[in-house]
């Protein structure tokens, strides 16, 4: 393989942000990226003050290393996307690929120390096809330089959990067998095909303890794999604890809330976001989904609780501690795919431990962590009935006082375009469609439902300023049209999994079929007015928005580009999420345009952009080595409307010089 790299030719000399002003180190030191989110928090602040606003613009790409999975030697029956976060511990990064191999770089140069291939079966279509991450722990009971004392864990996309010895590459065969523990086995729910379950985020690590959840494809069935969050021996990988979200103890206060006789076999309901840890509390705090199938409830009536909810577990045991519901009963595809956040709270002269939860629906839930109440105000409000025979859609649903997504955008009953044909289109298709405003329950004539299910907010999740207050959060503002048919109805739709282009789904065990997709006009842009996607900046001193900025663009995806402007602040369908740093920048990529960028997080400025190979759908982080502070991206793409790509790219300020080393 052939790799660029630039060294720095000196170390630049940075400042932190004042020792006052930095949080709480959550494993590793300040240059390190420890976890998925930077620590166990999931803030993805980082206390790195060496790029700054005034500097940010001279960023140029310092190294870069290609994992060869974008070779056809890699090839996939399924597109797969490199959206990993990186850890960096004492200047070794590691990283995970969507085939689940694990590598070793050197994080000064990028140059490879070792890489382990778990031999995932590259033939299976699983859904998303990705890995996110790796996690690190430190065993302190075992000698110093030992095998295994710093192990690695990686989920892999077909369902093992394996530990690696960090400095090796080496399978920790004492852990499970032979390194390796089997997530499918147990299940309640098993899967029917192999590419039903799988897991694309890296485990939490709490006090000995390896927590884990699982992706469950969407829309197969009404008993669909069970969702069941885990616990494991970090040195031995014996089962400790088992959590379902569907309840199956008839004395959980929970277990009423599931109707019906075949409400406790429902699937789903998994945690396939990245899970957030607080060993202090012993507590772990899981975003879990929607129940199956995403768009009929009828074989599993109520507001099926611990569904769609942000639910704190004690680490030890599993006990659910409690739990806030996002979304009742849902009929959306409104999992909690953001990572909730761990972060300190300023009210009233007093410091309150919290949990952020930003959520599809475009709301920010900020609750407290030791209760689970909202530190900002809630409330149920009435929407709109189901109108399906055998539906019964929840009478109310929660809204936040902090509304992320303009929820205005929704007014769309003449319908938007960019050219006077794309309006007409647009009206044309909306014209027939429901549409009484946020939860509009599927019907069999089709709804338009905003945000739709790529939200609002994402997977990419948010990032917290601990010394400005601010969230930072990318959301998306785009509809999509849910359309059920009934069973013996045939449809003209594909059948398939493509987020942006028509999907039909099975839902068996249930009378109807499901046909969904995004609204997007004839030139690939939305029927929902501008922007179709933003980067939003929040205060959690008063819980208002203080910025909404475009971001992205879709114009080079338009068959239509020549006659759209080059300079319209429209925005774009986003996936990946942001990290901020004590100098006040906000770094995101996200968008199909190709483009990483920097905003100054106190305003919303964009003051840098970079051009990538491909789409960084991913979160980029930063770290120092050599007393350089690098930011980095994985640049991999979807292998579709987002380019393909395989490359991880480190950027930083210069002086540079490059060279080129070949192995």
């Amino acid at each position: 393989m052939i790799r660029l790299v630039t060294l720095s030719a000196l170390a630049i000399l940075g400042a932190c942000a004042p020792a006052s002003q930095r949080p709480r180190a959550s494993g590793g030191s300040a240059a390190d990226w420890a976890a998925y989110g930077r620590d166990r928090d999931g803030s993805r602040y980082s206390p790195l003050g060496q790029i700054t606003p005034e500097n940010v613009s001279t960023l140029e790409v310092a190294w870069t290393y290609s994992t060869g999975e974008a070779a056809d030697s890699f090839a996939t029956a399924r597109p797969t996307s490199l959206e990993v976060t990186p850890l960096v511990l004492d200047g070794i990064m590691y990283l995970s690929t969507p085939l689940g191999r694990v590598i070793s770089l050197d994080a000064a140069t990028g140059a490879e120390r070792w890489a382990y291939d778990p031999h995932v079966d590259r033939t299976i279509e699983f859904g998303d096809f990705t890995s996110r991450g790796v996690s690190s722990w430190i065993d302190s009971a075992a000698p110093a330089g030992s095998i295994c004392r710093h192990r690695l864990f990686v989920a892999t996309i077909d369902a093992r959990l394996i530990a690696l010895d960090a400095p090796t590459g080496r399978l920790c065969d004492r852990f499970g067998t032979d390194g390796t523990v089997d997530l499918r086995r147990t299940l309640r729910n098993a899967p029917f095909e192999t590419a039903e379950y799988a897991v694309t985020s890296p485990p939490a690590i709490i006090n000995g303890r390896v927590v884990i959840g699982s992706a469950v494809a969407d829309n197969n069935r009404t008993d669909a794999a069970s969702g069941e969050v885990r616990a494991y021996d970090a040195r031995t990988g014996a089962p400790l604890w088992a959590w379902d979200p569907v309840p199956q103890d008839s004395s959980d206060p929970a277990y009423n809330s599931w109707r019906g006789d075949a409400a406790h076999r429902t699937g789903a309901a998994n945690a396939w976001s990245v899970i957030a840890a607080d060993p202090a509390r012993d507590l772990v705090f899981v975003p879990t989904s929607a129940p199956s199938p995403d768009y009929y409830g009828g074989e599993r009536l109520g507001s099926n609780r611990y569904a769609n909810s942000v639910v704190a577990l004690r680490a030890s045991t599993g006990a659910v501690v409690w739990s806030f519901q996002t979304v009742h009963h849902d009929l959306w595809d409104y999992d909690n795919a953001a990572p909730p956040a761990l972060v300190t709270v300023r009210r009233g002269g007093r410091e309150v431990p919290a949990v952020l939860q930003a959520t599809k629906t475009g709301q920010l839930f900020v609750l407290h962590r030791d209760t689970g109440e909202p530190l900002f105000p809630v409330m149920e409000r009435p929407v709109p009935p189901s109108t399906v025979p055998g539906e019964v859609a929840w009478p109310t649903q929660p809204f936040s006082s902090i509304l992320l997504a303009d929820t205005a955008r929704a007014r769309v009953g003449r319908g938007w375009g960019a050219t006077p044909e794309d309006q007409a289109w647009c009206a044309a298709r909306i014209a027939g469609l429901r549409f009484d405003g946020m939860f509009t329950p599927p019907s069999l004539e089709g709804s338009l439902v905003f945000p739709s299910n790529v939200g609002g907010a994402h997977w990419g999740g948010l990032a917290y300023d601990p010394v400005r207050q601010i969230v930072v959060v990318p959301i998306n503002e785009a509809a999509a049209v849910v359309q059920l048919f009934p069973r013996e109805q045939a449809t003209d739709a594909p059948t398939g999994h493509e987020r942006l282009t028509a999907e039909d789904a099975a839902m068996r065990g249930t009378p109807y079929r499901l046909r969904r997709q995004i609204l997007l006009s004839p030139s690939f842009l939305p029927c929902t007015p501008p922007p179709f996607g933003s980067l939003v900046g929040v205060s959690l001193q008063t819980g208002a928005i203080v910025w909404r900025t475009p971001l992205g663009s879709m114009r080079e995806l338009s068959p239509a580009r020549e006659q759209l402007p080059a300079d319209a602040a429209w925005g774009s369908i986003n996936l990946g999420g942001p990290t901020v740093t004590a100098s006040g920048l906000t770094f995101v990529a996200a968008t199909p345009d190709q483009y990483v960028r920097a905003f100054e997080t106190a305003t919303g400025r964009e003051l840098w952009q970079a051009k990538l190979p491909a789409s960084g759908k991913a979160t980029p982080m930063t770290y120092s080595a050599g007393g350089v502070q690098y930011v980095v991206v994985a640049a991999g793409g979807d292998g579709r409307f987002f380019g393909k790509s395989d490359q991880i790219i480190a950027f930083a300020v210069p002086p540079l010089r490059s060279i080129t080393r070949k192995q």
